[in-house]
């Protein structure tokens, strides 16, 4: 399954913005992307075929990581924390479209 991504990983300064994300897979992101996310400010986005964003937030906390459902017009999200091994089995088992029920124990969360 094809997801389209996009990505900062500050360390390296290197960037794909929202509006020209990348068309990857589920396997490629997990392989590619999620072992490059070390600093607090790196971050990836994965959009679904319905135009939900699944984000990924690096904590400054070794292996905890922030997983959210953004949900813009109630200006709050989805989300919580995990470590690495729980991240890579949420990415690589992403469905066609992404739901809060795919992913348990997500909490609500205003901005």
């Amino acid at each position: 399954m094809h997801y389209r991504v996009f990505y900062l990983f500050s360390r390296t300064g290197e960037s794909v913005s929202s509006t020209s994300a990348v068309e990857m897979t589920a396997k490629a992101v997990c392989e590619q992307l999620l072992p490059r996310l070390q600093s607090e400010d790196d971050f990836i986005g994965i959009v679904d075929s319905a135009d939900n964003i699944l984000q990924i937030l690096c904590e400054p906390t070794p292996d905890r990581y922030w997983l959210e459902l953004p949900v813009d017009a109630a200006r709050a999200s989805y989300g919580r924390y995990v470590s690495f091994a729980e991240l890579s089995d949420v990415v690589s088992s992403l469905p066609q479209v992404f739901e809060r029920s795919d992913i348990p124990g997500l909490e609500y969360r205003p901005w």
